[in-house]
């Protein structure tokens, strides 16, 4: 690639518009332009002629844009009378950037994935050499995208985090600690440049560092999409990505509005993923086209890489016929302890709030929904249409106990142990509980047939043999017959869940 010491960076420049039928490639009409803003004194800079559009674009400085729209009005009087000029009118606020670059239809790919897309363009083709025109609000964003194509300079991608809870911290905290070696290695500049919980957002343009729960504490902006989107704009900042690691039901109502404004998404919130499937099929609508990517490994499987690998299976024509397993990092350990300890059931769960294995409300694992939400993801990743009502779901909860307090839920759970105990005891020798998700039934169809319950297996089958609160999915498909491709692992805690973010992070920046 050629090298040149800089970018051309012009700023405070016009753009004059000369549009009009049947008149280009009139001889003559190009000289009367020149002459008429030569006589007025106005130096003229990039000119350019739009066969489609039937016009003419001619850069000025701001300061003469009002003067030249006036003088070739006069030139051109008799040709607006006629009909073959329509109107000519000027574009302010515009910038121009020179540069070299043997591939510039990177270059223009870059930009168009920022929502950068040229007023004007000239290009010299034996020389490389191109000059474009953006509007002012956009010229720096320009540039820094420019320079990282041609010059080969770190890239710089943007990072708002929405949620500071336990994943949130994490996914913040390797970010810094890593920021460093990913720059050396990937030539990928990640600056977390926006944090923001539930009533605020702070906002640090250069990148938070270590004290960024400081910055957040004594921010003075209210927690809402306009201010992300107004900051970004306000800073021209370029491969912005919004990673939502809450359990908010609003926040994903912003998905929307951010793929539209030209923000990537990634996220571990499953909500979204489990809307009407017109929500769904509405967004994906809108990544396509805005060029937007929305990553998402995290909502099924925590860091395991079994989303990805069923989009692969299913893109590449593989017929699956079945997806089983145990979903819940939770309730994995739940029942992984149950079946083999003496303990009562509700020892278990108290030791799984404990150690953070549980939400808050034991209840929101317990109810099964959780399972639910990720089996109805991954049917809608082999293009189904079920919606969260088609499932059937085997509530772990007693009615009597799903509409109580938190706090009356937790000093009754001794309630459940008599129950829990006589499944367990009921089983036959041998055998384990496991809480699994299974989808099934012809999936050729429009809709799969879901099923969220607690069943009995043996211990040394491949579900029985779970340990800790690790996750197993069980994906069966035509090709491999009886014997399913297995992924299992670590389904649950917030350093495996950050790390899982933090691939879909670097997946986005490496492609961007």
């Amino acid at each position: 690639m050629k090298k040149v010491n800089e970018i051309k960076f012009l700023k405070n420049r016009s753009i004059i518009k000369f549009e009009g039928e049947d008149f280009l490639g009139e001889i003559g009409i190009d000289g009367r332009i020149f002459k008429a803003l030569t006589l007025a004194r106005i130096s003229v800079g990039v000119i350019s002629q739009q066969a489609i559009e039937n016009g003419i674009s001619i850069l000025v400085h701001e300061n003469d844009a009002e003067k030249a729209v006036a003088c070739l009005i006069d030139e051109f009087e008799a040709e607006r009378k006629s009909g073959k000029v329509s109107q000519i009118y000027s574009i302010n606020n515009v910038s121009v950037i020179g540069f070299v670059a043997e591939d510039f239809n990177k270059v223009l790919a870059e930009l168009a994935r920022n929502n950068v897309f040229p007023l004007l363009l000239n290009q010299i083709a034996g020389e490389n050499r191109v000059n474009i025109v953006v509007t002012s609000s956009q010229d720096e964003k320009t540039k820094n995208i420019i320079e990282s194509e041609i010059f080969k300079k770190p890239k710089t991608v943007h990072l708002a985090i929405i949620g500071h809870g336990n994943v949130g911290k994490t996914l913040i905290d390797q970010v810094l600690e890593s920021s460093e070696e990913i720059k050396r290695r990937k030539n990928i500049d990640l600056k977390v440049v926006a944090v923001a919980n539930s009533r605020k957002i702070a906002f640090n343009k250069k990148g938070f560092e270590s004290n960024w729960n400081d910055e957040v504490q004594t921010a003075e902006h209210p927690s809402n999409v306009e201010e992300l989107i107004n900051f970004s704009n306000e800073n021209q900042l370029e491969n912005f990505i919004v990673v939502d690691n809450t359990a908010s039901k609003d926040f994903v109502k912003n998905y929307h509005a951010l793929a539209e404004n030209g923000f990537d998404l990634v996220s571990s919130n499953k909500i979204f993923n489990t809307l009407p499937i017109e929500e769904y099929r509405k967004l994906r609508y809108t990544l396509n086209k805005k060029n937007r990517r929305y990553l998402y490994e995290t909502n099924v499987g925590a860091g395991l890489p079994l989303i990805d690998t069923i989009k692969l299976l299913h893109l590449s024509g593989e017929n699956i016929t079945r997806i089983k397993g145990v979903f819940s990092g939770t309730l994995s350990y739940v029942f992984n302890n149950f079946s083999l300890r003496e303990d009562k059931f509700s020892t278990i769960i108290n030791e799984a709030l404990e150690k953070g294995y549980t939400e808050p409300d034991p209840r929101e694992d317990l109810s099964g929904n959780d399972v639910a939400r990720k089996l109805l993801i991954l049917a809608r990743e082999l293009d189904l249409i079920n919606e969260f009502e088609d499932i059937n779901i085997q509530n772990l909860v007693p009615e009597s106990l799903l509409s109580v307090s938190k706090s009356e839920f937790l000093s009754r759970l001794e309630e459940l142990d008599e129950e829990y105990q006589k499944i367990k005891e009921n089983q036959e020798p041998g055998h384990v509980l496991r809480y699994v998700g299974d989808l099934h039934g012809d999936l050729q169809k429009d809709k799969g047939e879901l099923d969220v319950k607690l069943i009995s297996v043996p211990a040394t089958s491949a579900l029985g043999q779970l340990k800790g609160s690790d996750s197993i999915f069980e994906i069966y498909t035509e090709s491999y017959g009886e014997n399913p491709i297995v992924i299992m692992g670590a389904g649950a805690g917030a350093l495996v869940t950050a790390r899982g973010v933090f691939g879909d992070i670097l997946r986005l920046s490496e492609t961007k």
